[in-house]
């Protein structure tokens, strides 16, 4: 079901994550557009993720990354077949009408985010910290 974004005027597509859970298995790339603290309390698993924030927290609130579609068009061609992703489908929302506007051609918004696909019981990775606390 498509949703028109009126800032933009891009047409957002919203996939649920069961349909997202067999899109990844047939190789499209997940973008996961939480901060990098949530991306590394746990993440969709998969084989092609990219963690790369669409807002940061900052002492203000949050704030939008000024740098996103530069970073996204670092590791991710207009051509690829993005799945983008949140906490619940609020930011992947905003995200994902940003990159059609930006000329990317195959992008779908995860609805229920991260949230939804843990409800589903689908498989999660935690990353790893850099050295154990003391």
């Amino acid at each position: 079901m498509g949703s028109l974004d009126k800032s933009t005027g891009a047409e957002v597509f919203t996939v649920d994550v069961k349909a997202t859970k067999g899109l990844l298995e047939s190789g499209y790339t997940y973008l996961d557009v939480r901060t990098v603290e949530e991306y590394n309390k746990g993440h969709v698993d998969g084989e092609k993720i990219f963690n790369i924030p669409y807002m940061f927290n900052t002492p203000e609130g949050r704030v939008k990354n000024p740098n996103f579609l530069k970073e996204v068009s670092g590791v991710c061609k207009e051509e690829d077949k993005l799945l983008v992703g949140c906490q619940s489908g609020v930011r992947s929302l905003y995200a994902t009408a940003d990159l059609l506007s930006a000329g990317f051609k195959d992008v779908s918004n995860v609805g229920g985010g991260y949230l939804a696909w843990t409800e589903n019981v689908f498989p999660v990775k935690i990353e790893k910290k850099e050295r154990d606390e003391l």
